[in-house]
Formats: C-alpha cells, structure tokens, sequence
C-alpha cells in the first residue's frame, strides 16, 4: 500500500516554477529542485515524473493561473478599451517583475525551437490569450472606443505581440523608464479611439 504524500504539492509546484523561472530549463539541475522543493529525487520524481514532465507541469500550471487572471483581468475593467491598455502595459507595471520576464516568453524563447511540448504549450497560451484580448476588442468596439474596421484577432495578435516585446525588452535589463514610454507608445498606437 502507497504511503500517501507528506507534502504539499501546490507549494512544491510554486518552489519549482520559480526555479525554473530564475534559472531557465537548462540551468536547473536536479539538485537544484530538491534544494528548492524540499524533497529527495525519489520523492520528486514519484509524484511528478522527470525533470522534463515537471517543468511541463509547472508551466502549465503558470499558464493556466495566468490565463485566469488576465480573464479577470479583462472583464472586470470598466471599459475595455482601459483594459487593453493595460494589457499592453503590464509587463512595466512592477519593474522587478520586468527583470524576470514571463515563465511562458522565456520558456518559448529557450526551448519551442527544439521541444515539441514547450511548442504546443506556447500555441495553446497564445491562442488563449489572443481570444481573450479579441473578445475584449469587440468589447471596446461595441462600446465605441475602437473603430468596428479593425480586426479584432489580427488587433489581439498585434498587442500580444506589443506586450510580448516589451517582455522581452525588460529581460535584457532596458530601464524601467524606457520600458515604461515604449509600452505606453505601443499602446496609443495600437489603440487609437474611434
């Protein structure tokens, strides 16, 4: 009869995506996630697999609270046209946080062109996000803000990729001021009202 876990598995999830995040994929040595999990590779490895199988794990477990909380995000702003812009925005919204980038964007960044997992992962986040940041468009449209000519999954696409640069900007250490003018640039043109 199996013992049952004397551990937390949320936590131990939490503890190992933030050593991914810090570190990357690559830089992570099994000794790393038992220093930071608390738990011994028998342990480790019974409840969630190799290294490769925890990781996607992890970032699956990121993704999904992330795609939640830009949901919440999205719909509880007064007016969306308030609310894309801060999608824009977000990335320079705590400048620590803009140092470490997104688990997603650095992931996809080491590992989609070689790991066909990361790659599916990616896909299926961006094309979450797209939809959610399109429906908040047609939102913005039928509001008025935004001219009802636009697109709106071409215009999702184009501010997921606005807010992904600055993502990237901020992992190679461009201040937080410059950052900050950049997205907010994006988002006027990105957003110009109707």
């Amino acid at each position: 009869m199996a013992r049952p876990r004397q551990f937390d598995e949320e936590q131990v999830l939490r503890a190992v995506r933030d050593q991914f995040w810090d570190a990357g994929y690559a830089a992570t040595s099994l000794e790393d996630l038992m220093r930071v999990s608390g738990l011994g590779k028998g342990s480790l490895y019974g409840a969630f697999g190799d290294k490769h199988r925890l990781f996607l794990r992890a970032l699956r477990e990121y993704t999904d609270t992330s795609g939640g909380h830009l949901r919440e995000m999205l719909a509880s702003a007064p007016r969306a046209l308030d609310a894309l812009r801060a999608f824009v925005l977000a990335p320079v919204g705590d400048p620590s946080a803009a140092r470490r980038g997104c688990l997603m964007a650095n992931s996809t960044c080491e590992l989609a062109a070689a790991d066909p997992d990361v790659l599916a992962e990616a896909r299926r986040t961006y094309e979450a996000t797209t939809n959610l940041v399109a429906d908040c468009v047609v939102r913005a449209q039928a509001e008025g803000d935004l001219s009802r000519d636009v697109d709106p999954v071409e215009t999702a696409r184009a501010l997921l990729a606005a807010q992904q640069g600055i993502v990237f900007m901020g992992r190679t250490g461009l201040d937080i001021a410059t950052l900050t003018a950049t997205a907010r640039t994006l988002a006027a043109t990105l957003l110009p009202e109707a």
